[in-house]
């Protein structure tokens, strides 16, 4: 048993002798305090520092992805096999069987905020090859048939081999609390499975949810439905992805209180002239957006530089021309939350009058004049080529 049971034993039958002899009162308490304490004391000395697994800890090891379990083809990944458990080997396993199984020693390290036994599984740069089912489990040299259960499932996912497919939201990417929005991820012909994720930060996507349709209704939309989405497309019963579509921003309005929008000189101007769009809030701000109605491209941002009163942005259009015609919104946002909008502005009406019709008119006239002359021409060089040709044809017949 060891050093520390002797030491246990002896203790014990030297606290037990000094009890059983007769001793004054005081004494004999004493004896009891040191006997209990002595019993306390041997009870963690024989446990030893190899009964540490508490009873009821999961032996059943834990296999995860660094720096994750979706990666770009080309990059590097490993499997990191790890249990609570002292295994003093990891097996990792794919399923499909056509990957023999990979065996590494395990060594403790401080992993998941506490002290485990790790055992990491390098897979160099991925390739679709490495796409799949990923398990593992540990076991002792000291006895072959003790081993752990398999651990739950990994699926080591690749993207990048595709082309990337195009995302879209409708009705648009800004949206009202309450509002149904619909993501649409468009790909060439062939793809029959797709994935939407959001972008949750430093940490990279952990799995894609994979489904046959190309459209992903959110429903009704609140504050927490703002920000970066992207999508992807691949084949069914495949762990093979394109590449992720370019990002798209949703900005979920109705957070603050509406702020004002005015135009200088005025929502009328004629075309070719310059104009500008003044949106000023009463409430601090550090960020302004000019949105179009109709719109499905992302409102114009503005960021402050000098946080001082008052709070007002200034969107230059120059020039301007038919395509500007519109009804224009603004809201403001805090970088602190880049993605909640306040209530929108007042509708702002932009009329572009006295368009270039009659640049059109003069341009079409002289394109025809210049035609005409070249007609013209050209048709006295024909005559006289023609009349060229006759000439010595009626000496000859003379």
């Amino acid at each position: 048993m060891g050093p520390w049971y002797s030491l246990c034993v002896c203790l014990s039958c030297r606290a037990q002798g000094h009890f059983m002899s007769s001793e004054p009162l005081g004494t004999l308490a004493d004896s009891v305090m040191t006997l209990a304490f002595i019993s306390l004391l041997c009870l963690g000395l024989c446990q030893g520092p190899w009964d540490q697994v508490q009873a009821g800890v999961d032996s059943t090891p834990s296999l995860s992805a660094d720096p994750g379990p979706v990666v770009a083809s080309g990059r590097r990944v490993s499997l990191l096999c790890s249990s609570q458990t002292t295994w003093d080997t990891f097996h990792l396993l794919k399923e499909g069987g056509a990957v023999p199984p990979q065996h590494r020693k395990s060594e403790q390290k401080y992993y998941a905020r506490r002290w485990r036994q790790v055992a990491i599984f390098p897979m160099g740069h991925v390739n679709t090859s490495h796409g799949g089912t990923y398990r593992c489990y540990g076991s002792n040299s000291s006895n072959s048939n003790e081993r752990s259960q398999l651990s739950a499932p990994l699926h080591l996912e690749i993207t990048g081999v595709y082309r990337e497919p195009s995302l879209s939201a409708k009705p648009g990417p800004l949206v009202l609390p309450g509002d149904n929005l619909t993501f649409q991820c468009r790909s060439e012909a062939g793809f029959d499975r797709f994935a939407l994720i959001k972008d949750e930060g430093p940490t990279p996507p952990q799995h894609l949810h994979g489904q046959h349709s190309s459209d992903f209704p959110l429903g009704p939309v609140n504050l927490s439905h703002g920000g970066w989405y992207w999508c992807y497309s691949g084949h069914n019963l495949s762990y093979v992805w394109s590449a992720p579509s370019a990002p798209l921003e949703i900005l979920i309005a109705g957070m603050y209180r509406k702020p004002f929008l005015s135009a200088q000189p005025g929502p009328s101007v004629p075309w070719g002239a310059n104009v500008t769009l003044q949106c000023r809030s009463e409430v601090r701000a550090d960020t302004f957006h000019l949105h179009r109605e109709g719109s499905l491209y992302p409102p114009q941002q503005l960021r402050l530089q000098d946080m001082a009163v008052p709070f007002e942005a200034y969107f230059t259009i120059s020039p301007v021309t038919l395509g500007h015609n519109g009804t224009y919104r603004c809201y403001i946002s805090r970088s602190s939350s880049p993605f909640q909008l306040s209530q929108s502005s007042d509708p702002l009406e932009l009329l572009v009058s006295g368009s270039n019709t009659q640049d059109y008119t003069v341009g079409n006239l002289i394109r025809l004049g210049v035609s005409g002359l070249v007609l013209m021409v050209l048709g006295v060089l024909l005559c006289e080529a023609w009349h060229s040709q006759r000439r010595p044809h009626n000496a000859a017949s003379s």
